[in-house]
């Protein structure tokens, strides 16, 4: 097996909104072993966000689980950023996410983008 790394963006374009999408993901995927949580504005992510992650339909993170804990600084190792899934199984499936913005007065909203990072495994 080999880990591959995949990105998934979400626009968010408007404030105090919920965004709902579905990744469909390579039918080589095995495994899941890891996911991240980046945006091209930081601190938008950090005290705006918060959302649910759902791996073929199970849910890895609940209603409102809050961004920066998945987000990770450039001071730690790079093999390290990632959230452990303990290998979790995939098959031939879909990752949901459904993220909110909220406001908050540390960071006035601006359109940004959030980017889902996963680690998989795949048979190659």
């Amino acid at each position: 097996m080999k880990t591959v790394y995949k990105r998934f963006d979400l626009t968010v374009d408007k404030e105090n909104t919920r965004i709902t999408d579905s990744f469909e993901l390579d039918k080589n995927v095995e495994k899941i072993t890891g996911i991240l949580l980046s945006s091209n504005k930081d601190e938008m992510l950090y005290y705006r966000g918060s959302q649910s992650i759902e791996i073929n339909k199970e849910e890895i993170f609940p209603e409102s689980y809050e961004s920066k804990l998945l987000m990770s600084g450039l001071n730690i190792n790079p093999n390290m950023r990632f959230h452990e899934l303990k290998d979790f199984p995939v098959g031939n499936g879909s990752l949901d996410i459904s993220y909110t913005d909220s406001d908050d007065v540390r960071a006035k909203f601006e359109t940004y983008r959030v980017s889902i990072y996963i680690r998989c495994l795949i048979n190659h």
